[in-house]
């Protein structure tokens, strides 16, 4: 745990899950300097943060402003609740509301604070979700390191809310200021394009030519990975009432291709993002025949999962967590899947060569074989004998 030291106090604060050997802070320069910013504004009425990495500034501001967040990332709501616990509050006793992106947002919004994600889509649709909700006095302030914060991402605020310009940078830091145009707040632009749907190419196998789902935000929402499509072609050939796990589902395209596949097989599809699990739904929905099963659930992991339950999982693990490069997510989604797993069951990992995933499976699981390889992935297969 670090101490973040505000004007509302000093701050215990820690990432989601808690990891001993994870020295990363639950905040960075941005998350300071918007807030020694607010110092000198009246801040009042309703409070929305959009994209608050791990609560800082939730936790911060929650004991005298009660703000909303909204966030895509079941991980940020989590420290959001745990770090409101750590310093002596409850997200329900502070009246902090717990929002995704996938939840109604308030309907009225009279300062907004956003932590700009590395994800412009998602900005830009986030935005147009809650402009209609802002009014010409709205205070509207974006953060963000100056590596996150581009022309474009400026010309976004420009083009939805009203006119915009930023700070000094700080601590390699800066902010964005903008003012509401009522002419651009009566309703969101036209011509949104997320949801996307795009049709699969043809050499897939049974997802071949079929139409995916993406809500902004998820990983290569725009376009088959070249990762996915790798592991898509080399799909476990099992039949009969199995259980599966498509675990970091993005938009679904690997749980319902089994779904297709084996048509007696129920699938879970689980990702920490609200977006990502939308698309799953919306992907699985329009594939699988109507008879089809399947599991919706956004969470951490495999924590939602029951132990000893699962026939199969199938898993494609990011190797970033923000800006930061961190095998943690992975090591939670191979340990998970170890536990979920009945004895017997399989994990199938698809990933870069050079991230030897090999070596963590045979240290959980006691083996690990190469199913399939390419000059740039390896999609690999571990059992659980015990």
């Amino acid at each position: 745990m670090n101490i973040f030291t505000t004007s509302w106090g000093d701050l215990g604060l820690t990432r989601f899950p808690e990891d001993p050997r994870d020295q990363l802070r639950a905040w960075d320069a941005s998350d300071e300097y918007l807030l020694r910013h607010l110092e000198g504004e009246a801040v009042a009425g309703t409070v929305v943060v959009l994209g608050d990495r791990w609560g800082a500034l939730v936790t911060a501001l929650a004991a005298e402003h009660r703000p909303a967040q909204i966030s895509d990332s079941y991980l940020t709501q989590q420290a959001t609740r745990a770090n409101l616990a750590r310093n002596r509050t409850s997200a329900e006793a502070a009246g902090v509301r717990l929002l995704s992106t996938q939840d109604t947002p308030p309907d009225r919004i009279d300062v907004l604070l956003v932590r700009v994600p590395k994800n412009l889509a998602l900005l830009e649709d986030q935005l147009r979700r809650l402009a209609p909700r802002l009014t010409a006095d709205t205070l509207v302030v974006g953060t963000g390191m100056v590596t996150e914060i581009h022309t474009s991402t400026l010309k976004l605020f420009e083009r939805i809310v009203g006119p915009t310009r930023t700070s000094l940078a700080v601590k390699k830091a800066r902010l964005i200021f903008c003012t509401p145009d009522p002419a651009l707040l009566g309703s969101a632009p036209a011509g949104d394009p997320w949801p996307r749907r795009y049709d699969l190419p043809t050499d897939i196998g049974v997802m071949s030519g079929r139409p995916v789902t993406n809500h902004a935000g998820i990983f290569c929402a725009e376009h088959l990975d070249i990762g996915t499509r790798f592991l898509l072609q080399h799909l476990p050939h099992r039949r009969g009432p199995l259980r599966v796990v498509d675990l970091g589902c993005g938009n679904g395209v690997v749980g319902t291709a089994m779904a297709v596949a084996n048509p007696d097989a129920e699938v879970v599809f689980t990702d920490e993002s609200f977006q990502a699990v939308a698309s799953a739904e919306a992907t699985f929905r329009e594939n699988a025949g109507p008879a089809a099963k399947a599991g919706f659930l956004v969470g951490d992991a495999l924590s939602g999962v029951e132990r000893e339950s699962v026939d199969l999982v199938l898993n494609n693990p990011p190797f970033h967590t923000h800006r930061a490069l961190t095998d943690s997510t992975s090591w939670r989604m191979f340990s998970g899947s170890r536990r979920a797993l009945r004895p017997g069951g399989e994990l199938w990992v698809i990933g870069n060569r050079h991230l030897g995933y090999h070596v963590k499976l045979r240290r959980l699981f006691g083996n690990c074989e190469t199913v399939a390889s390419n000059p740039k992935f390896v999609v690999l297969r571990a059992v659980k004998r015990r």
